[in-house]
């Protein structure tokens, strides 16, 4: 912030800043358990800061979120802008109509017709357009969609960026989204917003850890001043007070330049250190805290803790697109400073330089150091006197290349780790990453060591437990170190409770779960984790009670609707569940497995046409869900409707090969169509893939009974007992065919237990096979 010093000047400044402070929408508090800390809109720093506040409008941070309009587009939506997806098979196009944007997806589906067709509104754009831009949603519930097709500008613009930014660039698939299953619901959380824009407003139940990421009204528009420098409110008011002093004034908010040299860094380490974006609990935000309440000045630590992979598990050179301070830190130079080289030294933060003024800036920030022999490495001078290095002054492309991201390939970053070789061809291009599969310790990262407290001793073990990765080592010691402090924060024990049931120890999880209902009566993730957990423990009832209190206390939650339903079909409540289900979308249609379960609990009450419709809506918001496009098969089979059925089977085997129920199911309606040699490749396909299928043995003995291949027909028989016991037809079945064999004495022991069922029409049929055996 400018220091202005001449005290008329100061108290004009303030009353300016008041009178616009007054006119603009009231600050906000990011979260109840903010200590006041009382944010403003940035106008009112653009009132007294105004070069500052220019300059850095036009900086990465000052653009990285917006409302798109015709003036602020880099991209051409005039020109060609269908891109075609090739791995998913889908189909996009950017469309500008009547002053509003729009991303459009389709499909090539049955018979060439257009299909899974949705168009959503671009609401908002994230991303300055520097490395890339992503397009958002906002839903009816207030939540924010990442949008599968995202911008990336010229590789060659980016190494040259003394161009002028322009509409040189192209459509791509955003991060995540670049395979054969493209994530269609990629919600916004909290921490992304964190990073990419100002401080949002939040609903008061949706500050815990863990809560559904919704947002209340307008939404900032970029990473503002208090980002860096803290909450303004108090700053205004007394730069505005007659009679203040200049000390008074300055001392009101966040001088990061006045901080030390840790501090500083950390005022950068809230957003620029990422130490993976792979599926790891690489910060957790401690549980006492809001989502947006830190505060630059105060120890990072106090907000959130940073962890890693464990050292020599292969994740130890990874450089990602939020890896900055990450890659850093492992520079001999940075180490070699003892915390003088902060991201300040060569960075201004107000404001960014250009082309040959940012080679120049940079290099010249080197030759402060590099100028005098810096330990084994010679004077830079005397180095190229020597011919032991090139005379160029560009530092920065030699030392600091720009690459791609492993973790979201069409970005070009520059990559922070300072060396004198980099490796190879950074600039190749990159597959796109799938998730990792990491299963090992997960090992705290900064501040490190990490000091020995008891609360840090329950975050080390959240670690290990919360996505999964450390679980066999970790879930003890969190159970034990609970059981020992027994801590005030619900997200423990909700942390504790998934730990359990993802063991499938579901009475300790109920344990848990209550544990935290006692603690945080209202929250709603500690509600629905008991309920599961109840419901899977056979206690229905109780689970039923659990999810009215859900209810009553947020009536507006889709969720717990949805879970409400999903728990009275499991109870054999179908006209409450399809109520519930449907209620749950009208308040949230934008998630498919709703519309999904919905058909499915349709078609098992014989309401196959709302069921097909049902399916629609979910293949329209996620055309790569395999159990929607087999559902959609099995409906379709059953209308009589062969070919296209077929058509929706083979699409949900593309997506899961691998799949024994989708295959079963294909078999089986490709019996029915009589194509029986068709439908034992996929019945054999099926036991390849789970041989412990009853169903499938049945339906591969059946074809196997009609090509009269009896002792094959009688070992898939009989291998369906094995899984199946109680199976009537299977004995019916086995029985008649060990008749047909001249097995009496057997066929008998399997026709009376067939008798024995509860099916009328088998019961008729396997008493009619014995008295033609003469048996009794």
């Amino acid at each position: 912030m400018i220091r202005i010093r001449s005290p008329w000047k100061l108290v004009l400044a303030g009353c300016l800043a008041l009178l616009i402070y007054a006119s603009l929408p009231r600050p906000v508090q990011a979260n109840p358990d903010d200590r006041n800390a009382e944010y403003v809109d940035a106008r009112v720093c653009a009132a007294c800061h105004r070069k500052l506040a220019d300059d850095y409008r036009q900086t990465g941070m000052g653009r990285s979120f917006f409302r798109p309009t015709p003036e602020n587009t880099l991209e051409d939506y005039t020109g060609h802008n269908e891109f075609f997806h090739a791995l998913s098979d889908t189909h996009y196009s950017m469309v500008r109509r009547d002053g509003e944007f729009y991303q459009r997806r389709w499909q090539t589906g049955f018979a060439g017709r257009e299909t899974n067709v949705e168009e959503m509104r671009v609401d908002y754009v994230l991303g300055s357009g520097n490395h890339a831009r992503s397009y958002l949603h906002r839903t009816s519930a207030g939540t924010l969609i990442e949008l599968p097709l995202g911008w990336y500008p010229d590789p060659n613009q980016q190494r040259n960026p003394s161009k002028p930014a322009a509409s040189a660039g192209s459509w791509a698939m955003s991060p995540g989204s670049d395979s054969d299953l493209p994530r269609t619901r990629r919600f916004i959380a909290y921490k992304c917003m964190f990073c990419h824009n100002g401080i949002p407003r939040i609903p008061a139940g949706h500050v815990a850890t863990g809560s559904d990421p919704v947002f209340l009204g307008d939404l900032p528009a970029g990473i503002d001043c208090q980002r860096c420098h803290g909450p303004g409110g108090k700053h205004v008011r007394t730069a505005g007070t007659a009679g203040s002093k200049a000390a008074d004034t300055r001392g009101s908010i966040v001088n990061p330049a006045r901080l030390s040299s840790k501090r500083q860094m950390e005022v950068c380490m809230q957003c620029h250190l990422e130490t993976t974006s792979g599926r790891i609990p690489a910060v957790i935000q401690r549980f006492n805290r809001g989502p947006f309440s830190f505060v630059p000045g105060e120890p990072i630590e106090d907000f959130a803790l940073f962890f890693d992979h464990a050292p020599g598990t292969g994740h130890d050179d990874k450089f990602e697109a939020v890896s900055s301070v990450y890659r850093l830190r492992q520079s001999r130079c940075f180490a070699g400073s003892e915390g003088r080289l902060t991201c300040q030294t060569c960075h201004n933060p107000h404001r960014a330089p250009r082309g040959q003024e940012a080679t120049n800036h940079y290099s010249a920030i080197c030759r402060q150091c590099h100028a005098t022999e810096q330990g084994s490495i010679g004077a830079l001078d005397s180095l190229i006197s020597s011919g032991k290095h090139p005379a160029a002054t560009d530092c920065i492309t030699c030392h600091m290349p720009k690459r791609r991201a492993e973790d979201t390939p069409h970005m070009i970053m520059t990559d922070h780790l300072i060396q004198r070789r980099p490796p190879g061809n950074l600039l190749a291009e990159l597959p796109e990453r799938s998730a990792e599969d990491y299963h090992g310790e997960v090992v705290p990262y900064y501040p490190s060591p990490i000091p020995k407290t008891d609360e840090n001793a329950l975050y080390r073990a959240v670690a290990q437990v919360g996505l999964g990765n450390n679980v066999e080592a970790g879930l003890p010691e969190l159970a034990r170190e609970i059981e020992r402090q027994k801590p005030r924060e619900a997200e423990f024990y909700i942390v504790l409770g998934d730990a359990w049931q993802g063991t499938g120890e579901q009475r300790e999880a109920v344990a848990a779960y209550d544990q935290a209902v006692r603690l945080s009566p209202r929250s709603l993730r500690g509600l629905r984790g008991l309920a599961s957990a109840l419901q899977a423990s056979g206690e229905s009832s109780r689970a039923t009670e659990i999810l009215k209190r859900a209810i009553q206390i947020a009536p507006s939650d889709p969720e717990t609707w949805y879970r409400y339903g999903t728990l009275d079909s499991s109870s054999g409540r179908m006209t409450e569940a399809i109520d519930k289900i449907q209620k749950a979308i009208g308040l949230d249609p934008s998630l498919p497995e709703k519309s999904r379960k919905l058909a499915e609990i349709l078609l098992k009450t014989g309401q196959r046409d709302r069921a097909q419709l049902a399916l629609r809506d979910a293949l329209r918001i996620d055309p790569y869900d395999e159990d929607a496009w087999d559902l959609a098969g099995r409906i379709l089979a059953e209308k009589g409707e062969t070919a296209e059925a077929m058509y929706n089977f083979e699409r949900a085997i593309r997506l899961r090969p691998g799949s024994a129920p989708h295959l079963y199911d294909y078999a089986l309606a490709l019996a029915r169509a009589n194509r029986f040699d068709e439908a034992q490749q996929r019945a054999e396909a099926a036991v390849r893939a789970d041989g412990n299928l009853a169903e499938v043995h049945e339906l591969l003995g059946g074809l196997f009974e009609r090509k009269r291949q009896l002792p094959e027909a009688a070992g898939e028989y009989r291998r369906a007992l094995e899984l199946q016991p109680d199976s009537s037809r299977a004995h019916l079945r086995l029985g008649n065919v060990l008749a047909a064999q001249g097995n009496v004495t057997d066929a008998t022991i399997h026709l009376r237990q067939a008798a024995k069922g509860s099916d009328a029409a088998i019961v008729q049929q396997a008493t009619r096979a014995l008295q033609q055996l003469g048996a009794h």
